[in-house]
């Protein structure tokens, strides 16, 4: 009895990624989000509402954790100094690592992982377009917050403004707290780490890293603990839709691949198909031609046969130039249109 497959259980056509493919598109992706994330700039007091009012949900909440986070780190220079240097550089190190990672060693799992990600960061952006924030370090004195990003400046590349290189804080957007996709980016990284890692090690820092990278957010003055939470949930909903981005994706590649034509349809069927004799005909007129040699030069033998040795005695027809000069092109009774008797030697080279 044959087998049958249960429906949609059918293996799902393997599209083979390539690194120069794929480094171009993450690279326009990040692109696009750094100039929409600059270009998303809102208006500095509706930032300053918005911090104020997350910060006070926090505290009737009793879950303001980035207070005790932030003095700690403003007191103790030997952990505000790795914490400004993690959250400056970590997220630009590991993250592209683990896709790296994933592309050589899990290559079944990375597209999915790849887009997860990148749909992620699309509402990430969506999120500082519509909820510009000041993070906890630009409000006022009087709030109880330090930015040890200015104040343990001299010891990194950064300069007060962020996380950007001393100089050029004008080139980010400081105002993109709300959601953390430091946090986000984290979570991200741990995931695949719990799931693809096969050792004890990377299990650990599966755990650790997105749990650090929080605290290191919030005890900078970068980010509120919310800022945090809203960061896992769009990890939460890219998850969620990054199935539906990979199946548009392949719509729109196949729709764009019948749009182009393939190779046979462009040739003319009557050029593929030849009428009944046309190969005998062809082959008559090639034949015909053969006979007509260049003046000066000498008949070529074919493939395992000796040329005819020309003697003074050979007499030439009308028309040759060589004596005998059709044995020597076709070899006994192999001329087209020869007749038996034609294959002897002594038989005459019929005149043109």
């Amino acid at each position: 009895m044959p087998q049958t497959e249960t429906p949609g259980t059918e293996a799902a056509p393997r599209i083979r990624l390539r690194w120069w493919t794929e480094l171009p598109l993450i690279l326009l992706v990040y692109a696009c989000y750094s100039a929409g994330r600059l270009l998303a700039r809102g208006d500095v007091t509706t930032a300053v509402d918005h911090g104020l009012a997350i910060l006070r949900v926090e505290k009737l909440l009793h879950i303001n954790a980035e207070h005790p986070l932030n003095r700690l780190f403003t007191s103790e220079a030997w952990l505000g100094v790795p914490a400004d240097f993690w959250y400056a550089s970590l997220h630009y190190l590991v993250t592209p690592a683990i896709l790296v990672w994933l592309f050589r060693s899990r290559s079944l799992r990375y597209r999915a992982a790849r887009t997860w990600l990148m749909t992620s960061t699309f509402i990430g952006l969506i999120g500082f377009t519509l909820l510009p924030t000041c993070p906890p370090r630009l409000l006022s004195a009087e709030h109880g917050f330090v930015d040890t990003m200015a104040q343990y400046s001299s010891w990194g590349w950064w300069g007060g403004e962020a996380s950007a290189p001393r100089g050029l804080g004008g080139m980010t957007n400081q105002y993109a707290a709300m959601p953390s996709l430091h946090v986000g980016w984290s979570l991200w990284c741990g995931v695949m780490l719990w799931r693809h890692g096969r050792t004890r090690t990377a299990r650990t820092a599966a755990v650790l890293y997105p749990l650090l990278t929080t605290i290191v957010v919030m005890g900078t003055a970068n980010h509120y603990f919310l800022d945090a939470v809203a960061g896992a949930a769009v990890m939460g909903v890219g998850l969620l839709l990054a199935p539906l981005v990979t199946r548009t994706a392949d719509r729109l590649r196949t729709a764009s691949a019948a749009r182009v034509p393939s190779l046979a349809a462009r040739i003319p069927a009557q050029t593929t198909a030849s009428p009944a004799g046309s190969s005998t005909a062809s082959s008559t007129v090639s034949s015909a031609a053969l006979p007509v040699a260049a003046a000066g030069t000498a008949p070529t033998a074919s493939s395992g046969t000796s040329a005819p040795i020309v003697s003074g005695e050979c007499q030439t027809s009308t028309g040759e130039r060589i004596p005998r000069q059709r044995e020597s092109r076709f070899g006994a009774g192999t001329e087209p249109g020869a007749s038996p008797s034609d294959a002897g030697d002594g038989a005459p080279a019929a005149a043109r």
